[in-house]
């Protein structure tokens, strides 16, 4: 059997055991040691022990457990919900006010931390109650919470684009500066969408009773002020600095951590046992990421010393379709994906697959990586896992499960809307990093 064929067996076997339900982390070294054994004996096991320890010197990723312990302190010192409280009152006589004040806290909640999980179920215990209060129709409200969530996974500091640089061969400041203009177009593109069909149909989003509005102009500005200066602070502070290259992304990560901490204690949320709870989340958290780049990296250079990777390419540069085709096909490859998968496996599995054949068609990778990115957002949203779903659910039991399902899917069609676009102009995602970078 050539080597090649070897891969494809390797590739066969990988999503027989996803699909099956064993742990990838381990699915992925056993699959490595034992095909890169058949295609070329003992070199396997060094190639590990080399793959491993190249993972463990990869300094950005440093960076992943300071961005998590960043979110999930901001998490709790209760920052958002005065932000929302602000938003809420500033708007209370607009058509889908609550709609506004969900999909500014998510923006803001995304450029803080990158975490998928705490940005929806923050939002839910936030807007649930009072978009209930307010008479606000269940799916559009399920579906702007839980695509707001999203945000984290493109907005930087994203940890999904910290470990995609790497793998793709970007550095990550080109990334987090590629993705602030898709992330805040897919932002606007969601509050259009509700604000339009409240528009048609206020009953949809009804401005809120009198009760809910502000006794004066100085509540308003009192609660923006403490809402939204502090964590502003915090994010130019530590992803400005990486931006504008005063620090690297772990360096920017360390002032982000600390500056989170900060704000537990003044915010008077602070506490050994909350110190510890956000410790021990992070650990798991890192540990799981890491665990699985690391494995995912050895399983990625046995299959292309194998040669598959490139066969691949040949092979489909080989059917002589339009570039344009063929990166629409990779895009949709993705897309169903990201249906049975999240984005873990599908960043470290199967982009580099797909790397060789985006260089040899002379797409730029940066813009790749965007594109992948916007497209996995759609892994929150999509059945049968649609972890989004579950995290809603959780805060806001009242709303049904498939009420939450439709609200998603309307959302899910707005982030393919915004992937078309950052598809036909490039510039969305190039843009900035050409202007910081002069690239």
């Amino acid at each position: 059997m050539s080597p090649e064929a070897i891969g494809i067996g390797m590739i066969v076997a990988l999503l027989a055991g996803i699909f099956v339900g064993f742990p990838i982390a381990f699915t992925l070294i056993i699959l490595g040691l034992l095909f890169g054994y058949v295609g070329f004996g003992n070199t396997v096991f060094h190639l590990m022990v080399f793959q491993f320890f190249q993972v463990m010197r990869e300094q950005t990723l440093a960076s992943v457990p300071l961005f998590v312990f960043m979110g999930l302190l901001l998490e709790q010192a209760g920052l958002l919900e005065r932000l929302f409280r602000a938003v809420q009152l500033a708007l209370a006589r607009v058509h889908g006010s609550l709609y506004i004040a969900v999909m500014f806290c998510a923006t803001i909640f995304a450029a803080a931390t990158g975490i998928v999980g705490a940005a929806v179920t923050l939002l839910g215990i936030m807007a649930a109650k009072a978009m209930d209060r307010s008479g606000y129709d269940v799916r559009l409200s399920a579906g702007i919470i839980t695509a707001g969530g999203t945000l984290g996974i493109l907005i930087p500091p994203s940890v999904m684009l910290i470990v995609m640089g790497p793998v793709i061969g970007v550095p990550v400041t080109d990334l987090f500066a590629a993705a602030i203009v898709p992330g805040l177009l897919l932002a606007a593109i969601y509050t259009a969408y509700a604000l339009l069909r409240c528009r048609f149909n206020p009953g949809l989003g009804p401005a809120l009773a009198a009760q809910e509005h502000a006794a004066s102009r100085w509540e308003i500005l009192k609660e923006f002020v403490q809402g939204l200066v502090p964590p502003a602070v915090l994010v130019l502070a530590s992803l400005g600095s990486i931006l504008f290259g005063f620090a690297t992304p772990t360096e920017g990560a360390a002032v982000g951590a600390a500056g989170s901490l900060l704000l537990a204690i003044a915010y008077r949320r602070f506490s050994w046992q909350l110190l510890y709870g956000s410790v021990l989340k992070t650990l798991e958290v890192s540990c799981l990421i890491l665990f699985l780049v690391a494995a995912s990296n050895f399983f990625g250079a046995v299959f292309s010393r194998l040669g598959t990777p490139m066969m691949m390419t040949q092979a489909l540069l080989g059917l002589e379709m339009p570039p344009m085709l063929v990166l629409v096909l990779l895009m949709a490859i993705i897309f169903l994906l990201a249906w049975p998968l999240e984005w873990v496996p599908i960043v470290l599995i199967f982009l580099p697959i797909m790397l060789p054949l985006v260089k040899e068609l002379g797409f730029d990778v940066t813009w790749f990586g965007i594109l992948v990115a916007v497209n996995l957002q759609t892994a929150w949203l999509s059945p049968p896992v649609a972890l989004s779903a579950y995290f809603l659910k959780g805060v806001a039991p009242q709303w049904e499960l498939a009420d939450i399902y439709k609200g998603m899917l309307q959302f899910m069609g707005l982030q393919l809307a915004g992937l078309v676009l950052v598809m036909a102009f490039p510039s969305l995602a190039l843009w900035l990093p050409g202007l910081l970078y002069a690239k």
